[in-house]
């Protein structure tokens, strides 16, 4: 019998095609709600996740799961102590959207710098408004802060440094400044980055460690110009308190990718805000990320059942390769 694969949702062809010709079945599910998973799950062996969260209660009705595939480089959706109870192992795409988030990251930056919200708000009714009045400014020159340097952080870097000559630092603990090109610049003290970053650009995971890490604190070390960049996950920052440093003139806008509360709420007063440009979690969403991480995941379920450890196993469970019986 075939090993099972299910897709709560649709991934990209590239996916489709890598089961079926390696001889796996890809099971289409009928929804990615708790509910919809739990009464697909229970006959298959792996699974590809997008946007899907993984609960305990999933995983109590999956007797046969061997491995979760995150269709993406955030995994915060996985419950990880459940699938640790359960033996399940807990893989990512990697870097398939690295450029994908990394070209999205330079976007908010140019948005940012141009005011373009107000300036669209305004040119319609008052042109010279909008074309005169607002201030915009470069990125050339300007400081990046980095916080983390994985795949994305490095590219955002090298977009930043050598498309548009900016001082790149960035703080990363398990970084080292040998072996990294000589455009980033490694800082220690964290403090650094908020006090000369320009721009503040999130590159971390949601972990115990960096959930509302980015608050008051970070706030006020700020420059009054500088922005927030957050392409990485809501739960990063502190909502409340970037609200409050935004209404208080303590920094001058942001460009959110995510927000703490996914699909929005519209009350939420970031949205309405001018200086804060804010979309649906769009980072990996485009064609070609979206197929690198179908193909991906497909292949870290292939290399599994073959044998092989997959390339992205989430540090959490690393200890769990190799030890469950297929």
């Amino acid at each position: 019998m075939a090993i099972r694969v299910l897709l709560p949702q649709p991934i990209l062809p590239a996916g489709y095609d890598f089961l079926r010709e390696h001889g796996y079945e890809a099971v289409d599910g009928r929804g990615f709600t708790e509910e919809d998973i739990i009464a697909d799950i229970a006959g298959c062996d792996a699974a590809i996740v997008r946007t899907a969260k993984i609960t305990d209660r999933i995983l109590d009705a999956a007797p046969k799961l061997k491995i979760v595939a995150r269709h993406g480089a955030g995994y915060d959706g996985v419950d990880l102590e459940a699938a640790r109870r359960h033996g399940v192992l807990v893989c990512t795409a990697g870097g398939a959207n690295a450029v994908s988030v990394a070209e999205l990251a330079i976007f908010y930056m140019l948005y940012c710098s141009r005011n373009f919200k107000k300036v669209q708000a305004n040119y319609l009714t008052d042109y010279r408004y909008a074309k005169m009045g607002i201030p915009k400014t470069e990125l050339e020159g300007k400081t990046l802060g980095l916080v983390g340097l994985g795949h994305i952080g490095k590219l955002v870097a090298k977009k930043a440094a050598l498309g548009f000559d900016m001082e790149v630092l960035a703080y990363d603990p398990f970084a080292k400044q040998e072996g990294l090109p000589e455009y980033i610049q490694l800082v220690e003290d964290r403090d650094e980055i908020f006090r000369r970053g320009d721009y503040i650009s999130l590159h971390v995971p949601a972990t115990q460690e960096t959930i509302h890490s980015v608050s008051n604190r970070e706030f006020d070390l700020m420059k009054e110009t500088a922005y927030l960049i957050n392409t990485a996950r809501g739960s990063i920052v502190d909502e409340p308190a970037l609200v409050r440093a935004l209404q208080e003139k303590k920094i001058a806008g942001a460009g959110l990718d995510v927000l703490e509360k996914e699909p929005l709420d519209p009350s939420n007063p970031l949205i309405a805000m001018d200086n804060v440009l804010t979309a649906p979690h769009i980072g990996g969403a485009t064609k070609e990320a979206s197929s690198r991480s179908s193909l991906a995941c497909a292949q870290a379920i292939d290399d599994f059942f073959c044998g092989r450890t997959p390339k992205f196993v989430v540090p959490e469970l690393r200890d769990l390769v190799g030890k469950q019986h297929l």
